[in-house]
Parts: C-alpha cells; structure tokens; sequence
C-alpha cells in the first residue's frame, strides 16, 4: 500500500518559511520522495519575493534517523539525482545556490543527513536532549552530503575526525563545543528558538542579509582575498539602495527601520 501523505510542510510565519519534516512514524528519515519535497520547499522560499529567512524543524520526536538507505541507496549507486535539476539543493552542494538564510531545529535523532543539513544551513539551534551521529563508516560506506567537506571547516580538522572517522554517537553538549550548532535549548523548545533568531533576521535588511551570506561563502568557498576584492563593489551597491536610506532615516530620527528589500 503506497503513502501519499506529504513528508514536508510548509507554512508561512510573516516574512519566515517554516519547513517541517514530516515522517514522524518513520524517524523522519528520508526516503526519494522525502528528498524532493525538501528540495521543492526550499526552492518555493528562494522563489518567493517576500519570504527573508526559514526554519526547518522535525514534527514528532525525531529530526531525522537520516537516509532510507533501502531506496536512497540503490538510487545512489545508479547514479540517480537526489533533487530535481532545476531545484535549490538543501545540502548546498549542486545546482542552484540559495542566496537567503535558514535557521535549523534539531531534536531527538540526528544522523547522517541531518548533520549534513545542519552544516548546510547558516544558524542550528538544538534541544538539549538531541543525540548526533554520522554513522556512514559503521555501514561500509562515507558521507557524501557534504560532512566531510564541512565539518573540518566548522569543528577542526581533530574534532571532525573524531566523529567522521568513528560513527560514535554525540551529544548536543559535544555539538555546541565543536560549533556544529549555536544555541541548546531545553527539548521542545528549539522551534520556538530558532523562530525567533529567524525573525530577528527577517527585521533585518533583505539585500544586506543577502550581501552578507554572499560575502561570507565567497570566503570560504573562494578564499579571503578574493572576497576582499569584491567588498567594496557590494557596499556602493548597497549604499543605493531604498533600504540603505531607510536605515540612515530611522538612525537621524531614532526609530526601528522598516525595510523592503529595495
């Protein structure tokens, strides 16, 4: 008997997408269909105009027990895409690049795939009781969603070999020392926190957001030089813009400022 039910949902919260994964009665993990509506989700955010910053966040107990490897896995060793070609990937790692922030909400079981989803995301916020694990090696095979590249950057080359190279189990403590997350919360709460930094985000001037995760990734991805070159060139860019004079207005006359994205 085939599920038609979705396995994400998505609501809207003023300017902020809130994309739930919806599998509770499977741990969440991610099957093929799973995949591609993960991927649906976050492109409907980059494509809407109005929407500034997500979250993504689990429904039931569980973040995500990570991949369905009896589907995922045959797909995988065909050769098969994960995310439909014209999609944002929410693994950051192929085809289109999302160019607006994600907050993410993490509880009970994280492992492989929702490390890597965390690692791909800007800001991770995690209940206190969350366990992490990217446990490929203890199943003969590595992570391929960008852990391996990642992980080092965030946690240290140390720190992320201890868990790549072990498939040991870690507690949310363990992830708030290696950077992996930013924020612990008491469980049950990490929607609300992570809300909460994502409207703060939303308040914020859209294109100077924007210009921020451009810079930042550029980076790391290009390396600090070539993103010194580039600094100026996006600041007289923004510099024009209706939000930057909105910004110096609401500085003269002592107000919160009230941005468009123009």
């Amino acid at each position: 008997m085939s599920d038609d039910r979705p396995r994400v949902r998505v609501e809207r919260d003023g300017h902020v997408h809130l994309i739930g994964l919806d599998r509770a009665d499977k741990r969440n993990a991610f099957d093929l269909r799973m995949l591609r509506e993960l991927a649906e989700a976050y492109t409907a955010f980059e494509e809407d105009d109005d929407a500034r910053a997500a979250v993504v966040y689990a429904e039931g107990d569980h973040f995500t027990a990570g991949l369905d490897l009896a589907e995922v896995g045959p797909a995988v060793a065909t050769g098969a895409a994960l995310f439909p070609e014209d999609s944002v990937d929410p693994l950051g790692l192929h085809g289109r690049v999302r160019s607006k922030p994600v907050v993410m909400a993490a509880s009970g079981w994280c492992l492989t795939i929702g490390i890597e989803l965390l690692l791909a995301a800007d800001v991770r916020v995690a209940a206190s009781d969350t366990r992490f694990g990217q446990i490929e090696i203890n199943r003969g095979i590595f992570p391929f969603g960008g852990a391996t590249i990642r992980l080092p950057l965030v946690a240290g080359w140390g720190n992320a070999m201890r868990w790549l190279l072990t498939g040991d189990v870690f507690d949310a403590a363990e992830a708030l020392r290696i950077g992996l997350v930013q924020e612990v919360v008491e469980p049950g709460a990490q929607k609300a926190a992570a809300l909460a930094i994502a409207q703060t985000i939303a308040s914020r001037a859209p294109l100077g957001v924007r210009a921020t995760l451009a810079s930042s990734r550029a980076t790391l991805e290009d390396g600090p030089d070539a993103a010194a070159a580039l600094l100026l060139a996006q600041a007289r860019e923004l510099m024009g813009s209706e939000d930057a004079a909105e910004g110096l207005r609401s500085f003269v006359e002592r107000r919160d400022a009230k941005f468009t994205g123009r």
